[in-house]
């Protein structure tokens, strides 16, 4: 029942949002598509999350569903979880700027990646490394400003 909440709340969530695009307005000058580019491209992924759960869904009802115990929000592990994963992300956000996009958010990644995804090292370190590299990519293609850290380019 939660996956069909969360179905129905990101289709209407992306269906706000693409109205909300519509509302930025458009340059008379250089680009037609001007400054709604990006956020139309975030709702069409957005979109296409929200198709990928529907078919997840679809397939789970084919399938008996396991017996599995359901964490509570207050269990001591989950809430010392989310107080790592803050600190975590306070950490990133205080090297950002000195270290660079790319270090930062490879650095960020990798011990996130090695605690959820536990044992696959070379999958992980490559994950973290090529998500960063391809999105500095995209963003300077987009002509969004990234710090560039101690690394050359």
């Amino acid at each position: 029942m939660a996956d069909r909440v969360i179905l129905v709340c990101t289709v209407v969530i992306a269906a706000v949002y693409f109205y909300a695009t519509t509302l930025i307005p458009s340059l008379e000058i250089g680009d037609p598509l001007g400054p709604k580019a990006f956020p139309r491209l975030l709702g069409v992924v957005l979109l296409l999350a929200a198709g990928m759960l529907g078919f997840e869904i679809l397939a789970a009802r084919k399938e008996p569903a396991p017996q599995q115990a359901v964490a509570s929000p207050f269990n001591l592990n989950v809430l010392k979880m989310l107080a790592c994963v803050t600190v975590w992300t306070g950490c990133y956000y205080a090297t950002f700027q000195p270290l660079g996009y790319i270090v930062a958010t490879t650095l960020y990644l990798l011990p996130l990646m090695a605690w959820f995804n536990r044992g696959k090292w070379l999958a992980n370190a490559l994950s973290a490394l090529i998500f960063s590299v391809l999105t500095y990519w995209l963003f300077v293609k987009l002509d969004v400003s990234l710090p560039r850290g101690f690394l050359p380019f």
